[in-house]
């Protein structure tokens, strides 16, 4: 079995149980648990921001950041492929109260000017646009990396218009393996970020909310009544702790094992090598006989586990419970598939 579906299936390694096993806990709506307090300040420095908010998923994370930076009646802008608006269930809407609008699926591709012209100021009948989100890795986007000029120039487009900028960097730990660039240097960007423990780095659940200390305190309440306020959630936390300390450097293996994939794939027109850039493999089926449920059928039928993103749209990801063998397997299986 080769489970390619995504960087979320894997399972806790001996080493982060025993991490969760030794955690010393108390109650986090109380705010003094240790392990989670350690996580929280951890990541916020890291990023260079003076708060950080464990929630239980990277959806959370999200949705309290918008709710920071977008008030009720607001409006978000985003890429049509975001996550924030395609694949959280409408919440930005249906919680937040916020208006959203998008520029065209462009992935990773952004052009600062054009999103700062799509801005709108408050008056007459309209929705003033309070903020902007972008995706760090950008998932419909292939994996793909928003170069660090792109997202300065976008912050310079932001400020000036006094228009706030997300980030949800729930990979964003594949694009500093990838590009090089400083977590600091990122979160300097930011009016407020989310990243996730359970993407890529093994964790078994769990994001956070990064920002001010002031938006992180209105977090928290916005967490509670999402009803993500957990108690002895040092358990999770440790696990979190222990994925940043084991498990960011070794993200370049799933970086080479997906462009092996890529490569191995490219004589049969279904994926552009270049672009993988990090551990996300789509496959382009528009020119073969395979639609994207039917090539995952067809895979998972063979022991190889993938997932249908679009109609014409199959992702590949590498994650570090896959080994050069099931690596092997799944290149074996969808060249004899896709021949």
């Amino acid at each position: 079995m080769a489970d390619l579906r995504s960087d979320t299936v894997t399972r806790p390694s001996k080493g982060m149980r025993q991490a969760i096993a030794e955690a010393e806990v108390g109650d986090d709506v109380f705010g003094d648990d240790p392990t989670v307090l350690a996580l929280e300040t951890r990541v916020a420095e890291m990023f260079g921001h003076e708060a950080a908010l464990f929630a239980p998923s990277g959806t959370m994370a999200n949705q309290i950041a918008l709710q920071l930076v977008v008030q009720p009646g607001g409006e978000l802008l985003a890429g049509a492929d975001a996550h924030v608006l395609v694949y959280e269930m409408g919440a930005a809407a249906a919680i937040g109260g916020i208006s959203s609008r998008t520029w065209g699926s462009v992935g990773a591709d952004l052009d600062p000017e054009a999103i700062g012209a799509m801005f709108r100021g408050p008056g007459g009948y309209t929705v003033a646009t309070h903020a902007v989100a972008v995706e760090q890795t950008h998932n419909l986007g292939g994996g793909g990396v928003v170069p660090l000029a792109t997202l300065q120039a976008l912050r310079d487009v932001t400020r000036a218009a006094g228009v706030a900028l997300h980030c949800d960097g729930a990979r964003i730990w594949h694009a500093h393996v990838a590009d090089g660039v400083p977590f600091n240097e990122y979160g300097g960007l930011f009016d407020t970020m989310s990243v996730c423990l359970s993407k890529g780095l093994g964790a078994p659940v769990g994001s956070l909310v990064i920002g001010s200390a002031e938006k992180i305190a209105r977090a928290r309440i916005l967490r509670k009544r999402m009803g993500g306020g957990m108690r002895q959630v040092g358990i999770l936390a440790a696990a979190g702790l222990y994925a940043l300390d084991h498990n960011i450097e070794r993200l370049a293996e799933d970086h080479a094992r997906a462009h092996r994939i890529a490569s191995s794939l490219a004589p049969l027109g279904v994926v552009d090598p270049s672009l993988v850039r990090t551990n996300l493999v789509p496959l382009d089926l528009s020119k073969t006989s395979f639609d994207a449920a039917g090539l995952t059928a067809a895979a998972a039928a063979e022991g190889v586990y993938i997932s249908p993103m679009l109609p014409q749209v199959a992702r590949l990801v590498t994650h570090l419970d896959l080994d050069d063998a099931a690596v092997d397997r799944a290149i074996e299986v969808l060249v004899r598939l896709l021949s």
